[in-house]
């Protein structure tokens, strides 16, 4: 998965908070009287970014030679830092007055530095922008805390549900018509698994967290369920849809319709399962509509909505990063008009859209190139049904590879322990955690 929800941010969680919550003075004081914001320059002179390996690289790099070729007067330099380093150059950084005039951020850990104070409060400067009634709403959901504005959209990645059209076809299933419920899925599993040979109805990941949340996480929240804690005193784990969803996926083991292999499965190669033409249907990103083509040319295959217990029930896991920019910089303005720039029409048409990436703007969907790729219509569509978790414990909680989230899941795929005992510990870890932020 390209959202790569493995960030262990809460590792250096004391050095954002000891880095001094009001250091760097403040940069939203004159807000009042900036400038109106452009898709150029503010001043002369390089602009540096920093933005974390293992995301959208080829997107990010691409908007990045956009903006430089239309502002060769305030070319943006840009560095990408260790997906696992991120934080603790940022907190090093922020302590030292040493930090980049914008940056790229997972979405998912941006209401942490928002309450941290170490983000630059955006509100005065893009709160009336007529492009951010149709920004991603998962991105604009975290990049907002106590009604201040942060950031805007860099790139998304959404969830979906990837079907084996070839597979399907073997098995008598119309190939047209994925499944709209969960019970549905599974007899299309059952009769795909029977193939036999290397070929399963579904794919689980076992052992990566991140790639559950992107996944697993829809189910639930197409079947009514809440998942994450947000703060203290929030409750997890609420909703019949929880326990229908870890029933659902341990009937899918026990039957046979996921590899062996998918256990040990840490997210390092979830991305290629898909393409590798042996799974029937599989949660995965948009991402791979260009990836699994790469693999396996000759495979035909179609995009749905992940579903929930209900026929015509849906959800999806919005991820990508922001684009904000951190307390210290000195070129605020120019940070400013290169969200302005990504926003913008064009940039959306003839960057993000011509490269096959979602827009991050969803009244932008509708463009040329989209049109001749249906696939990207389709996955499109995960937008308007997505949500992103909202939480300032969203590592201990959720992505952590010892944390309650996949402990709960793991017991639920690959143990015989009730499910509600295996809710309840999972409820109470959760909820401490919750309570310590």
């Amino acid at each position: 998965m390209r959202t790569r929800l493995r960030w262990p941010a809460l590792a250096a969680a004391a050095m954002l908070l000891a880095g001094g919550c009001g250091s760097g003075g403040d940069e939203s004081s004159d807000e009042q009287n900036a400038p109106a914001a452009t898709t150029g320059c503010a001043s002369k002179g390089e602009l540096t970014m920093w933005e974390r390996s293992g995301g959208n690289k080829a997107m990010v790099d691409m908007l990045v030679e956009a903006w430089n070729a239309k502002n060769p007067d305030c070319r943006i330099k840009l560095t990408y830092i260790p997906h696992t380093e991120m934080v603790g150059k940022i907190a090093q950084g922020i302590a030292s007055g040493e930090v980049p005039d914008l940056m790229g951020m997972d979405l998912i850990y941006a209401p942490q530095f928002e309450k941290a104070q170490q983000l630059v409060d955006l509100t005065d400067r893009i709160k009336d922008w007529p492009e951010l009634k149709t920004a991603s709403k998962g991105h604009m959901a975290v990049a907002t805390y106590e009604e201040k504005l942060y950031g805007v959209p860099l790139y998304a990645d959404v969830s979906a549900l990837f079907y084996n059209k070839d597979l399907f076809e073997r098995a008598g299933l119309d190939p047209e018509k994925p499944p709209t419920s969960l019970p549905e899925l599974r007899q299309y599993a059952d009769k795909i698994t029977a193939l036999g040979g290397d070929v399963k109805g579904y794919y689980l990941p076992g052992n990566c967290a991140g790639c559950n949340i992107f996944t697993v996480g829809p189910l639930m929240w197409a079947s009514g369920a809440t998942i994450e804690a947000k703060d203290k005193g929030d409750e997890p784990l609420v909703g019949d849809g929880v326990k229908q969803v870890l029933q659902f996926t341990r009937d899918m083991v026990q039957a046979g319709n996921v590899h062996e292999g998918d256990r040990t499965e840490n997210g390092e190669t979830f991305h290629l399962q898909f393409g590798s033409g042996k799974v029937g249907m599989m949660g995965t990103g948009n991402f791979n509509i260009t990836l699994a083509r790469e693999q396996n040319p000759k495979m035909k295959f179609g995009v749905a909505l992940l579903p929930g217990m209900t026929p015509g029930s849906s959800a999806s896991f919005i991820g990508g990063d922001l684009v904000v920019v951190p307390r210290g910089s000195e070129r605020v303005a120019d940070a400013v008009n290169v969200m302005k720039f990504l926003l913008s029409d064009e940039v959306q048409v003839e960057v993000y859209a011509k490269a096959l990436n979602l827009t991050t703007r969803g009244d932008m969907v509708d463009n040329k190139y989209f049109q001749a790729e249906p696939l990207v219509q389709d996955v499109a569509k995960a937008l308007e049904v997505g949500r992103t978790p909202y939480t300032l414990t969203f590592f201990e909680q959720i992505n952590s590879p010892q944390g309650p989230w996949l402990k709960m899941l793991q017991r639920a795929y690959y143990s015989d322990d009730p499910i509600d005992t295996i809710i309840a510990d999972a409820k109470k870890a959760m909820k401490d955690i919750a309570g310590q932020s």
